[in-house]
């Protein structure tokens, strides 16, 4: 677990900061944005946004420390990554929290290295269909109804 922030300018929701959990394994990341940092809202994000949705983990702490926050190499990749999509999808940057979400999405559904696959795709055992391909169908989703449709077609003739 790591925060981000201050970050200046605040957003126009008064949020500055953004706690970010992750997943050591998979790279997923879990984060809320903040106006304030306090025991409390860490205490409810990890019951309400891990512990709710994973169960309890082994760990939550491993190898952590805040004099030497290079040990937490896996989530200061995160907010490096994670504060360069936000930068890049805002506008106006008071109002990068309401991109957030799709910066969580894309950190999400992005290749990790370590791993050679998405944090989504080890969470879910798939790849996420993206808003874009809603639109522009990708060759994944192609080739993923052309199966569909083989198999639809096979059932039918063989009745």
């Amino acid at each position: 677990m790591d925060v981000i922030g201050p970050i200046n300018p605040k957003a126009f929701n008064g949020h500055l900061f953004i706690l970010v959990a992750i997943d050591y394994f998979t790279k997923w990341v879990e984060a809320i944005t903040l106006a304030s940092v306090t025991a409390k809202v860490v205490a409810r994000f990890l019951k309400r946004d891990v512990i709710a949705r994973y169960g309890v983990s082994a760990t939550i702490h491993r190898n952590s420390t805040p004099y030497r926050p290079q040990m937490n190499g896996a989530v200061e990749a995160a907010n490096k990554n994670i504060k360069k999509i936000i930068e890049k999808m805002t506008v106006n940057y008071k109002d990068w929290h309401e991109m957030f979400p799709y910066a969580l999405l894309a950190y999400r559904t992005s290749i990790r290295t370590s791993t050679g696959a998405t944090p989504y795709s080890l969470v879910y055992g798939m790849e996420a269909i993206l808003p874009i391909e809603v639109e522009i169908p990708s060759m994944r989703i192609l080739a993923e109804t052309e199966l569909e449709e083989a198999d639809g077609q096979n059932s039918v003739t063989s009745s």
